[in-house]
This record gives structure tokens, sequence and C-alpha cells, in this order.
């Protein structure tokens, strides 16, 4: 079943349009599409290793425009439109930690989270409800999302044909590495967030949300 799923996935992934479908997925998930990027990304460069430096370069422009969208429905549209969101996605939960964090962290926070594969689309939404100060914001997401998506791309433009073969053959261990990298994920972004533990200690267990106070 999964060896079925990984072959239709990599004939859709050399599609005439997959490029057309990397730039949406990258651009909708920073903000609302529960699904990232990252499978549709790895099989196009699978599929095809001498574009897989411009697939990266595709993945990382729509992602950090679809950045400033959820940050915009943060900052204006967080009541009417956020809230609903966060729900929806199973992120408002995590909402009032995210919040607390972008607070003490500001950047750091972003760019920490480009080293893991937590839901971008809880910081941009978040960013913008808080009034994060905008170039901050992008600064940070560029380097973030060139990192993640970027290195795939050179990954597979250097080894792109032993990396398939790999795969292929190791499909099932390939697919258990991956939940145990999302979830490392999360514990990461708890552990990394910064130098003081009483500082990550008290966001860690934040539940309160509070309102911006001013301006960008």
């Amino acid at each position: 079943m999964l060896k079925r799923l990984y072959d239709w996935m990599m004939e859709k992934a050399a599609h005439a349009d997959a490029e057309r479908w990397l730039f949406l997925f990258s651009f909708i998930e920073s903000s609302f599409f529960p699904i990232p990027p990252h499978p549709l990304l790895g099989l196009m460069c699978l599929a095809r290793p001498d574009k897989a430096l411009r697939y990266g370069l595709i993945c990382t422009l729509a992602s950090v425009l679809g950045g400033m969208f959820g940050y915009a429905i943060g900052f204006f549209a967080y009541e009417t439109v956020g809230v609903g969101l966060l729900k929806l996605l199973g992120l408002w939960d995590s909402f009032p930690a995210a919040a607390c964090y972008l607070r003490e962290y500001g950047a750091e926070i972003i760019l920490i989270k480009g080293a893991t594969p937590i839901p971008f689309k809880l910081l941009t939404l978040t960013a913008g409800f808080i009034h994060m100060d905008l170039w901050t914001f992008l600064w940070a997401s560029i380097l973030s999302r060139a990192f993640q998506f970027m290195l795939v791309g050179f990954l597979f433009w250097k080894f792109g044909r032993p990396i398939k073969q790999f795969i292929d053959t190791y499909l099932a261990w390939v697919t258990a590495g991956f939940l145990v990298l999302v979830v490392g994920g999360f514990v990461a972004f708890t552990m990394l967030a910064g130098g003081g533990a009483e500082k990550s200690d008290r966001c860690s267990h934040a539940t309160r949300i509070e309102k911006p106070s001013g301006p960008v």
C-alpha cells in the first residue's frame, strides 16, 4: 500500500504542472493549509534531481509570501478568521505558548523553527497577532524557509540518485524516521527556545493570550 502511494506521488511529482502545485501548497501551508509541502518537494526532487535547486527556491519564495499572508491574517483578522483557523488546524492550545515565545525571543524562535518540522503557520499567525516587527519577521522567515527548502534542494541536486535508491529500498524506514523527526521537532521547539530556563518554562506553560499594546 505504501509503495503504491509512493509510486503514485512520484508520477504526480513529475507532472507538467507540478511546479505550480508546489508553489500553491507552499504558499497556503504557511497560513491555513494543514499539509506541509515537504513531501511533494522531496518527491519532485527525486523525480528530477537536476531541478532540485529550482524546486527549493520555488518553495522558499512561496512559503515566505504565504507567511506574509498568515501574518496579515493574525494582524488584521485575528478575531474573525485567525481564531477559527487555529482551532480548525488543531493549533489553538499551542497558540498562547507560541505568542509568549515570540514576545520573549522574537526572530530567534522563527530561526530555530527553521530547523524543525513544526507548523510554520502557527508562527505566522501568531507573529501578526502580537504585532511583531514586520521587517524582523520577514528576514527571519526568509532565512528559516531557505534553510529548510534550499538545503533539501541542494542535497537532492548533489546526491539525488543515491538518495532515491536508498528511499526506494528502505521506504518504510524512511517513513518511520520522518514521523520521529516530527515528534522531535516539537520537543526541540521547547528545548531550544533560548538560554533562559525560567522564561522557557513560563512560555511552555502559558495559557493566557495577551493582546498587543500598540502598532508594529
